[in-house]
């Protein structure tokens, strides 16, 4: 897909599996451990390079014949489906930690979509793992939010105690952000230390609960956010309908019902103290 906007989208390259018979799979995995069993040599990672691939409108300028047809019986079922407008974005929304707008937005969603579950969460969390493309600003599609939220996660309601609250932002911070929704205002340092949590204007009480709002995928301790281990009464529905793809479009119908572009911004929610250039550069990737 190509950002007509020029503003740059990251590629995420999808791994594509060819199913082989499997005599032929087993015979070859038999092969490899006989060979890996006689071989003496022992193999060390010397170093791990990384890159983008910045994918705007240049390319349309000149357009592969040879990919064309070969996705063009393809085009008009994916088209179909992928293409329905559910509303507009009024500005580029991106993902970067500590804080982003979109990680914004999408904590705030969680929160937002308690309401079809007679839910008042206290806060909610987004993981920045699970935002995966961008929203440029304008329309923005079904298959926009699929390439935002591609995976099979739930939206999750569970309760926490406030000292586990308060053990999840610290698991925040050393992660160096997630995203987390209006009304949370972390410190933390360069090197992954909580220095400090309120939640709406208030240090976290110790002996209170807290509501939170986040995904199924988070629920179950998963990014190194093992606080939510200790979660109870758990409201977890897993009806497909429950995906959180399908919530975020549903927010962006709401706005668009009402005559209002999606924005968010970045106001202070997770704050890093002594961020040095070179932590800068890495955050950014």
């Amino acid at each position: 897909m190509v950002d007509s906007s020029d503003k740059p989208l990251i590629l995420s390259f999808v791994t594509i599996k060819i199913m082989i018979r499997k005599n032929t799979f087993l015979m070859a995995a038999a092969v490899l451990m006989l060979c890996s069993g006689c071989t003496s040599h022992r193999y060390q990672l010397k170093s791990v390079e990384r890159t983008r691939i910045l994918i705007d409108s240049r390319f349309d300028q000149h357009p592969n014949a040879e990919a064309e047809a070969l996705l063009q019986p393809y085009r008009h079922d994916v088209d179909s489906l992928m293409s329905p407008v559910v509303g507009r974005a009024a500005t580029y929304l991106w993902a970067q930690k500590p804080e982003s707008n979109l990680s914004n937005l999408l904590a705030d969603i969680m929160v937002w979509g308690g309401k079809a579950f007679n839910e008042q969460p206290d806060f909610g969390v987004y993981n920045m793992g699970g935002i995966r493309a961008a929203f440029s600003e304008g329309t923005v599609t079904y298959g926009d939010v699929v390439d935002v939220a591609p995976f099979e996660n739930k939206i999750c309601f569970l309760t926490l105690t406030g000292d586990k609250v308060t053990e999840l932002f610290r698991q925040i911070a050393s992660t160096k952000g997630e995203g987390v929704s209006h009304g949370v205002q972390l410190v933390i340092t360069a090197d992954g230390k909580l220095v400090s949590a309120r939640l709406n204007g208030k240090p976290v009480d110790p002996q209170k609960t807290y509501r939170v709002a986040t995904l199924d995928y988070l629920a179950q301790g998963n990014d190194k956010l093992e606080a939510f281990l200790s979660k109870t009464d758990v409201v977890s529905p897993q009806e497909e309908q429950n995906n959180v793809r399908f919530i975020i479009m549903d927010y962006f119908r709401e706005q668009a019902a009402a005559g209002r572009a999606v924005d968010a911004k970045v106001e202070g929610r997770i704050v890093m103290q002594g961020l040095s250039d070179k932590d800068a550069r890495e955050l950014m990737h």
